[in-house]
């Protein structure tokens, strides 16, 4: 019965700390969502260094930023990690896209 009781006990553990991981995951996804929506509003207005503070605030702690820009619109990438490191191999990644507004030339943070 002990021996039952201690596997039981190490599976709930196992998955308890992946489900924290996922949920950590989840909510780094849109962290960085969230980021790449702020950055590429910010670069359209033409602060894009105010876009690289908002990815440091916004986004998971490592998280970077990566700007194109094709004529008058701009593509943003921010691309993170998870935290602790719990589920290796899965990178975070949010998108977000806009156009330059009226008088702002492209700028790369």
């Amino acid at each position: 019965m002990t021996v039952e009781a201690a596997i039981a006990l190490c599976a709930l553990t196992v998955f308890v700390g992946m489900v924290l991981a996922g949920f950590t995951a989840i909510t780094g996804q849109l962290r960085c969502v969230d980021a790449a929506r702020e950055a590429a509003r910010l670069v359209a207005r033409g602060q894009p260094q105010l876009a690289t503070q908002a990815v440091e605030q916004i986004a998971p702690p490592g998280a970077r930023l990566s700007v194109s820009t094709a004529g008058d619109s701009i593509s943003v990438e921010v691309r993170a990690d998870p935290a602790g490191g719990l589920l290796p191999g899965l990178h975070l990644t949010g998108t977000a896209f806009a156009v330059l507004e009226p008088g702002v030339t492209g700028a790369d943070p």
